[in-house]
């Protein structure tokens, strides 16, 4: 037997043994979801059970350094985890932006101390990161961006605004771009900063989506106090690192493309709409909207896992981050176009227990903002052009 094969029999045994049972079904509210932080509330022992348990492994992060609170897997160990987990539908232990961006960007980037600070408490959720890029002038031109640190003694006096600054009103900490030399090109005047959202001078306003709930913020900073020790990287060296962090949200947003926590799309239509005489969803065309769609489905977890493949063996372009954002992005919109069509008019129930408050019908409306998000979807085929493609410019 080989020392994969070992692993992964000794994973599923471990899953099969520790996944509480109500985390291996599919989440149907945000509040199945566990993001952590200081101020989250577990919706139950088995939530925060999975966690700790998880988190006790590494596994949250399970291709991190042991020392940072990872489990130090190698990329063929942590691909047979996410396989084990899917085959028994375990829920994700921790959804984070301190996992999917930070982190990376730390460990790549971030000084010792900067990763023995943050890097095991973003592992056992114990703090919850959001983004400060995007402002109300600087979206997807962001290196025009205007909020300024300025250095004063040990400690930088940061003021601007950030705009879309996603969860802010629940977040303990944020990284945020800033600009500390107002004279030097946009580029390369941009510094990567990280402080915590209590610090006097933060406040923070939510934007009201057509779902009628919102993940989005303004978030404002008037004479915000950051120790200067907070700067990662080289002082107006910020754009780098905000590029590399990009790919990294890029691959995240890309993966709703391939989400578990929601019923596979025939089986929910199946169970929305019922069976004909040969056990085949009773509607032919949504049957064959709901078979094209799962194909896709495959064929976008295929790429997935040949990204991760490239990516183990150092070859591929970070560009390629851009067509996963754009293809998870629409497929995602997919998903919830034929779940509503399945659903009929009682898709369209606002509110009330039947619907879990209309979970359905906001989260249909809220994935119209995926081809926003991380990067519209315009600017991502333009990356795929020309960095991919090669092709020429207008």
């Amino acid at each position: 037997m080989s020392d994969l094969e070992q692993f992964r029999q000794q994973t599923r045994a471990w899953l099969e043994a520790n996944c509480p049972p109500e985390m291996r079904r599919p989440a149907t509210t945000d509040a199945d979801i566990c993001w952590g932080g200081r101020r989250f509330k577990f919706q139950s022992d088995a939530q925060r059970q999975w966690l700790e348990r998880m988190a006790e492994r590494g596994w949250t992060v399970p291709t991190w350094p042991r020392e940072y609170g990872g489990g130090g897997l190698t990329k063929e160990e942590a691909q047979v985890l996410r396989q084990e987990m899917r085959a028994l539908s375990c829920r994700s232990p921790l959804d984070s932006f301190g996992i999917w961006m930070l982190g990376p960007a730390l460990l790549k980037y971030g000084s010792e101390a900067h990763k023995r600070e943050h890097l095991p408490r973003i592992a056992r959720g114990e703090i919850r990161w959001c983004q400060g890029y995007s402002e109300p002038n600087a979206g997807s031109d962001l290196a025009s961006l205007q909020t300024r640190a300025d250095l004063q003694g040990d400690h930088f006096v940061i003021n601007g605004q950030k705009i879309w600054t996603s969860y802010a009103d629940q977040a303990d900490w944020i990284f945020c771009l800033v600009r500390t030399d107002f004279g030097a090109k946009k580029h390369t005047g941009i510094s990567f900063m990280l402080f915590d959202m209590e610090s006097p001078g933060v406040s923070t306003r939510p934007i009201m989506l057509i779902s009628g709930k919102s993940p989005f913020c303004e978030t404002f900073f008037d004479n915000v106090k950051v120790p200067a020790q907070n700067l990662v990287g080289e002082l107006n060296g910020g754009w780098s690192i905000a590029k590399y962090l990009l790919t990294h949200e890029r691959e995240m947003i890309g993966g709703i493309g391939d989400r578990n926590a929601v019923p596979p799309l025939g089986r929910f239509a199946l169970n929305k709409i019922g069976a004909d005489e040969q056990g085949r969803l009773a509607d032919p065309g949504l049957r064959a909207d709901a078979a094209r769609f799962e194909i896709d489905e495959l064929a976008f977890r295929a790429l997935m896992e040949r990204t991760m493949e490239n990516s183990r063996k150092g070859i591929g372009d970070p560009a390629f981050s851009s067509a996963l954002k754009y293809y998870g992005a629409e497929l995602n919109k997919r998903r919830y176009e034929l779940m509503m069509s399945a659903s009929g008019s009682d898709g369209l129930e606002w509110e009330g227990e039947r619907s879990n408050d209309g979970a359905l019908v906001r989260t249909w409306l809220r994935t119209k903002a995926n081809s926003i998000e991380g990067g519209t979807s315009e600017v991502q085929l333009n990356i795929i052009a020309k960095r991919l493609l090669g092709l020429p410019g207008a």
